[in-house]
């Protein structure tokens, strides 16, 4: 019992260690399988599949976070073992201060017929080290990278690309170094030469299209702003050349064509384009949909916004890293989005295919998100998703355009219907009032004829009355200056009576001048008979040789220093006496010191001496005859 009882502990035992081999061979072959699998996968070149991408275990990774790593110090088995397999479809650098290694595995086939190229997709990669194994057993290093200048680009494509060999048919391993100062995708590419032209001009042909409805909208509206003299329409330009400025430098075009020679606008480039986009996409909405009339709290809201919108541009000048927060675009987006449905809202028609417009950009930007969170798969439909979005866009704000353009027409139309009916009433009205005017006009037409007949018969009467009495006037007038010249003229005569003929320099003046160029003017410089009005008051000046010639010059008034008039009186009271007034009676006369009456009664008595001949039967007007001294 006991030799049967252990036989059958030992057959039971037995059993149990096969049942247990049997049990562990899965977990065996599932750890195996693991193992495989953990390891990294190489990329086969095959002549049958002509482009291929790396993703998840053909990549391995290591982050350098002090960024001083070399070539020599991955290569080492201490960090060699630490490079991470890749568990995502593209790895990506996450943190923008570290510089990050990738390493690739490609089984190279010396029989393949074809050549190849690797190509980084990602056209904002700041710096990329390639580094080739060579045939002595080190590494060559290539630069890629929006640092250098496109043209040291082997290919001049907006990817970067590097020509693969197939000198053997080893597994040859590939290392990259990347650094970039925003988040970059990862996504490198094994293409054949043939596939990767092919692609690249369909891809090219692509943004030609793009950049060409970019610039045909462009100009159309910036026709219609020429022919409206409307804002939207030049800030709607502004808005499509900026979107398509920013399109161009995430997609790499414009490094190749705008500034090839000048790298350093790559870190700028996409960041100000954005900035221009968000602030003329919301003047173009503030103007477009009339937001200060409509909406004026939306209005200061799309006032702060573009505010706090510059206010963190500038701040990105000083550091550029700030720039990669793209998704800060969703709220001035979002904004004219809202502001767009409240316009809507308030039955403004223009606003339809405006709203739905924005709708599939806010979409875009929504794909973009999920790309970016590696939510959605990475597909040519979904990395191009914004661009195709926006096209979208500008085709239907162009059509809000159209139709804003169709009910301001309308507007003018109504205005105009409006115009012409009330001219006819008007004109009606004008007719009306014309009649009835006319009818007054006549009827008081001929009662002020008939009073001017009357008028005018008492007019002639009146003409004549005033012309004699004109006649009259004139021969009183004339009599009383005879009566009152012969007044003056007489010995009797003050000098109160003296200055009614003579009351003023100007009189006197006047009459010197009658009496000094009675018989015509000549020059006394040379004889020139032409004069003009000198700068004195009657003074007259040469044509000729521009003499001068004062009105009291070569008379007895000539440099005197008492009033015109009295000194016409002085010489009138001396005529008057023939010279036998005295000093004391003319100074007591004209209220002038004696010494200086004396001094002018000396010189007017022998003026009046030497001219005594000629003086003879003058009468009361010989006193004049002294005035002039030659």
């Amino acid at each position: 019992m006991q030799a049967s009882g252990f036989g059958f502990l030992i057959l039971n035992d037995l059993s149990m260690i096969n049942l247990l081999k049997v049990l562990l061979i899965p977990f065996l072959l599932l750890n195996i399988f693991i193992q495989k699998s953990s390891a990294q996968q190489p990329v086969i070149i095959n002549d049958q599949v002509e482009h291929h991408i790396f993703s998840y275990g053909e990549i391995e990774y290591l982050e350098d976070k002090n960024n001083a790593l070399t070539i020599a110090d991955v290569l080492l088995p201490d960090l060699s073992s630490k490079f991470q397999i890749n568990k995502k479809y593209t790895p990506k650098n996450y943190n923008p201060n570290s510089s990050y290694w990738y390493r690739l595995k490609i089984k190279h086939k010396r029989a393949s017929a074809k050549n190849w190229i690797l190509e980084f997709y990602d056209q904002s990669i700041y710096d990329i080290h390639l580094y080739v194994p060579d045939i002595s057993g080190g590494y060559t290093a290539h630069y890629f990278g929006t640092k250098y200048s496109f043209n040291q680009r082997e290919y001049a494509h907006k990817n970067f690309t590097y020509a693969l060999g197939n000198p053997s048919n080893d597994e040859l391993i590939y290392y990259v170094k990347l650094k970039s100062s925003q988040s970059v995708g990862v996504i490198i590419a094994l293409r054949e030469i043939h596939w990767f032209i092919k692609y690249g001009l369909t891809e090219y042909l692509i943004f030609g299209m793009f950049y060409g409805m970019v610039i045909v909208f462009g100009l159309y509206n910036l026709l219609m702003f020429f022919a409206i003299r409307q804002k939207q329409y030049l800030y709607y330009v502004l808005y499509n050349l900026s979107i398509g400025l920013y399109e161009m430098a995430n997609d790499g075009i414009a490094f190749q064509y705008l500034w090839p020679d000048h790298p350093w606008w790559n870190n700028y480039g996409f960041g100000f384009a954005l900035y221009l986009s968000s602030v003329f996409g919301l003047l173009f909405t503030l103007n477009f949909l009339y937001v200060k009339a409509k909406a004026p709290k939306l209005y200061q809201l799309i006032w702060a916004v573009i505010g706090v919108r510059t206010l963190f541009f500038i701040a990105c000048l000083f550091d550029k890293q700030l720039f990669s927060y793209k998704l800060i675009e969703i709220i001035p987006l979002l904004v004219a989005y809202g502001t767009g449905i409240y316009i809507l809202k308030a039955k403004y028609k223009p606003a339809r295919f405006f709203v739905i417009g924005y709708s599939f950009l806010v979409l875009g930007f929504i794909i973009k998100i999920l790309l970016l969170l590696r939510w959605l798969p990475y597909s040519p439909i979904t990395y191009y998703s914004l661009s195709i979005c926006f096209v979208i866009e500008m085709v239907l704000v162009s059509f809000a355009i159209g139709e804003s353009i169709r009910t301001l027409r309308k507007k003018k139309d109504r205005a105009q219907r409006k115009i012409i009916n009330q001219l006819q009433i008007n004109e009606k009205l004008k007719d009306s009032l014309n009649k009835e005017l006319n009818q007054l006009v006549d009827a008081r037409t001929k009662e002020v004829m008939d009073k001017a007949a009357i008028i005018e018969e008492q007019n002639a009467e009146i003409s004549m009355m005033n012309a004699m009495l004109e006649k009259d006037n004139q021969e009183l007038h004339l009599n009383i200056e005879k009566v009152t010249r012969a007044r003056v003229m007489s010995n009797e005569v003050d000098f109160t009576e003296f200055s009614k003929i003579y009351p003023d320099r100007e009189t006197c003046f006047k009459y010197l001048s009658e009496l000094k160029w009675a018989n015509g003017y000549s020059c006394r410089k040379c004889n020139n008979h032409q004069y003009l009005a000198g700068y004195l008051p009657y003074s007259r000046r040469c044509t000729k040789c521009g003499y001068d010639e004062s009105v009291i010059a070569y008379t007895i008034f000539q440099n005197s220093r008492i009033p015109i008039n009295k000194g016409f009186y002085m010489l009138f009271l001396v005529y008057s006496t023939k010279g036998k007034i005295s000093s004391h009676k003319l100074s007591e006369l004209l209220l002038i010191r004696q010494s200086t009456c004396w001094a002018y009664n000396s010189k007017m008595q022998k003026i009046l001496s030497d001219k005594k001949k000629s003086l003879k039967d003058t009468g009361a007007d010989g006193w004049s005859k002294l005035v002039l001294e030659n």
